[in-house]
C-alpha cells in the first residue's frame, strides 16, 4: 500500500472549503513531483486546469475527449462534457 505508484482520488474537493481545497491541490501537485500518477476525478474544470498535465472527458462510459491542458481551453472541455461539442469527438476504444 505504501509504495503506490498511482494515487485515485474521486472528488476530493466537493465538500471543501477554499482553504482544504488549496491543499488537496498542493497534496496533488506534490504527490505528481514525486513520480506518482494522479487521477482526479472532478467536475470542477478550475481544479483540474491548476493541475492536470492531461484531461479525459468519458461521457456515458465511453471516452470522448483527451485534452492536453496546456494546449486546450475550458469552453473545449465543457463543449465534450455536454455533448454540445459531440461532433466532433469520436468515442476512442
Amino acid at each position: 500500500m505504501w509504495e503506490a505508484k498511482v494515487v485515485l482520488l474521486d472528488e476530493p474537493t466537493a465538500a471543501l472549503g477554499v482553504q482544504q481545497t488549496k491543499q488537496v491541490l498542493e497534496l496533488v501537485l506534490r504527490l505528481k513531483h514525486q513520480g506518482l500518477g494522479v487521477i482526479l476525478i472532478s467536475h470542477n474544470l478550475a481544479n483540474v486546469f491548476e493541475v492536470a498535465d492531461r484531461i479525459i472527458v468519458m461521457r456515458l462510459g465511453r471516452r470522448v475527449g483527451t485534452f492536453n491542458r496546456t494546449e486546450s481551453s475550458e469552453q473545449a472541455v465543457v463543449g465534450a462534457i455536454t455533448g454540445a461539442e459531440f461532433g466532433k469527438f469520436k468515442p476512442q476504444e
